[in-house]
């Protein structure tokens, strides 16, 4: 049952704090009041983790967090879950917060339900009135409820459990089209109702009940029909779907929606808090290059944008083949390579004197570079260690591949940076994500490669591409560092060798050891313990290799992966690990001679095509 829940001293302004779609805002108005959406990203959660259980998902923990810390007032809190009830009992014995108000959720439209959700709104407004002292005003009421006006045309809908503020700004800044926060706390749409004219409360109020419940509804609804208009609009371009760590609500309809869906959509799960942005930020900017290359016509016309530096076009565009020499990979089939890309360039010109591109791949373990020419050879390549900083380690690459090549800054037309580090390299013309850039890389190298898997020093990914090259999908494993090169690294230090050495041991094994933990922490003791207990060296590694390939083999069926596969970045080298993995898909990898360089080589073609004018 709702409570009320109030302590006896008074604010002298009328801010009230709320955090769910159903809360009565308009009600609130209408008294005078402030509604203030809660929807703030939390730093940390050490006041909510002292006082609560862990497992409180990490909006509940926010709610806590910012109602302590910021000493909230006045709060309506709607208990739709077990974590709101949890976090009001907190807040409520931290006693700061002078008007703390919990109405339970009806989770059905039944009469039954509108009568407690009316009787709700009712009890509300008298307990209200009473602490602050104001009086329900009718034309206020009627004056609250506003439409939300959209802009015509494609859109990107953010679908799911809630997000937050700052990161839907980073959905905007990132997407190539207007963006719809349709989530669970911003998806709310009584705009368009008008109360009645009467002056009975209760029958006012029993309208405005009928109007809450009939909203869009949330996951927790007994009917969720009503959502399926979320993903039908004609104009809807792409979804971004969100869930929350914790809450399985949302989770049950993205599975439902999935493989249905006729856009692209891209999950993402956060734990309400912006820890690892960095990582989001490479999925979401991913998200949006699909977006913009896969229906560039479609996103033609669109005004009011703001300027992106990510690439335009066909994904892959026009196809080149690398230089020919001993030991490279295969050239692209007829009508993919030089001559192909010659003819579809035909009108196209570059600017004078300007000949060469470079392709800068900034990982956390390696800056890879590429030179190319205008015909799309590979002219000089450069790898080296990433080092303090991303910008140095790429200026010195850079600096290195010209003297190697004997060409000079002035030559190159174009610089384009991917990786880890793009960001932070000022000294390239344009920045394309690492998603698009292996699978540019990969359709250069081998036209028919379908499914890229690049293992990297700090997180894992596979792409799916279309016979194009365009990206269909892609995944990563960014949470962790379980099953990358830098979970690698940490377990060769454990058994005294160094990465190449690992990457011999393994093939030739007595006995087929299992490691059981993935995470780095753990599995680092479980190789401790085995070493005690005289296991070969052998023998451990490949369990680690079998580990990492079926960590790798879930991303991959995520992905829905198919022939061929490609096996891009550092840890391609690894022989024991590919022919692990090739166990576990059940066939062959392509592992090109310039795999490690993938990124860079799609960066450079980027910058080419950033060129021609």
């Amino acid at each position: 049952m709702s409570e009320n829940r109030s302590i006896d001293h008074r604010s002298s302004d009328h801010k009230i704090h709320y955090e769910c779609k159903y809360t009565p805002v308009e009600l609130i108005e209408a008294f005078g009041g402030e509604p203030e959406l809660l929807n703030r990203s939390s730093d940390t959660f050490r006041q909510a983790e002292i006082l609560g259980s862990p497992n409180l998902c990490g909006f509940g923990k926010s709610v806590i967090e910012t109602a302590i810390d910021e000493h909230i007032k006045e709060l309506f809190l709607v208990n739709c879950c077990d974590t709101i009830r949890s976090a009001a009992d907190i807040i409520a014995d931290a006693g700061d917060t002078g008007f703390l108000y919990t109405m339970d959720l009806p989770h059905c439209m039944s009469q039954c339900s509108r009568e407690l959700m009316t009787a709700h709104l009712e009890d509300f407004a008298m307990r209200y009135g009473e602490h602050t002292g104001l009086t329900f005003d009718p034309d206020k009421f009627r004056q609250a409820f506003t439409t939300v006006e959209w802009p015509d045309g494609p859109y990107i809908a953010v679908i799911g459990a809630r997000m937050s503020d700052e990161l839907f700004e980073m959905v905007e800044k990132t997407m190539p089209l207007p963006c719809r926060n349709l989530s669970c706390v911003r998806g709310r749409d009584l705009g368009a109702s008008r109360p009645p004219e009467t002056d009975d409360f209760h029958r006012l109020m029993d309208w405005y009940a009928g109007e809450l419940l009939a909203q869009t509804p949330c996951m927790r609804m007994e009917d969720v029909t009503g959502r399926k208009r979320l993903f039908s609009d004609p104009d809807l371009a792409g979804v971004i779907y969100h869930t929350l760590k914790f809450c399985d609500f949302y989770s049950f309809e993205y599975s439902r929606v999935k493989d249905d869906l006729q856009v692209p959509m891209l999950k993402i799960e956060t734990d309400f808090t912006l820890q690892s942005s960095g990582q989001l930020l490479t999925r979401l900017e991913a998200f949006g290059e699909t977006l913009r290359m896969s229906a560039g016509a479609r996103f033609s016309g669109i005004s009011g944008k703001k300027e992106s530096r990510a690439p335009e076009g066909p994904a892959a565009g026009p196809a080149c083949s690398p230089e020919d020499k001993p030991g490279a990979a295969a050239a692209p089939e007829a009508g993919t390579g030089p001559e192909a890309y010659s003819m579809l360039d035909a009108d196209a010109t570059l600017e004078a004197g300007k000949k060469y591109f470079a392709g800068v791949d900034s990982g956390s373990t390696s800056t890879d570079i590429v030179i190319m020419d205008e015909a799309c050879s590979i002219v000089t390549t450069v790898i080296l260690p990433t080092g303090a900083g991303a910008e140095n380690s790429a200026a010195r690459g850079v600096a290195a591949a010209l003297e190697k090549a004997g060409l000079t800054r002035d030559d190159l037309a174009a610089l384009t940076a991917t990786g880890y580090g793009r960001g932070s390299i000022q000294m390239g013309d344009s920045q394309v994500t690492e998603i698009t850039c292996h699978a540019r890389g990969a359709h250069y190298l081998d036209p028919d490669v379908r499914t890229v898997i690049d293992i990297g020093g700090q997180d894992s990914k596979v792409i799916s591409l279309d016979p194009s090259g365009s990206v269909k999908n892609f995944v990563m494993n960014d949470k962790c560092a379980a099953g990358t090169g830098r979970f690698l690294d940490n377990m060769a230090r454990t058994l005294e060798m160094d990465l190449d050495q690992m990457s011999q041991r393994g093939l030739e094994y007595k006995e087929d050891i299992t490691i059981s933990s993935m995470c780095t922490v753990f599995a680092e003791s479980e190789v401790v313990s085995l070493i005690a207990k005289n296991k070969s060296a052998d023998d451990i590694v490949h369990g680690l290799n079998k580990s990492v390939a079926a960590k790798t083999g879930t991303l991959v069926a995520r992905v829905g992966g198919q022939e061929k596969y490609m096996m891009t970045g550092g840890v391609s080298r690894n022989r024991g690990l590919v022919k692990a993995l090739e166990e576990e898909l059940g066939c062959e990898l392509v592992i090109s001679p310039y795999s490690q360089l993938c990124g860079a080589i799609g960066a450079a073609l980027f910058a080419r095509d950033s060129s021609i004018r």
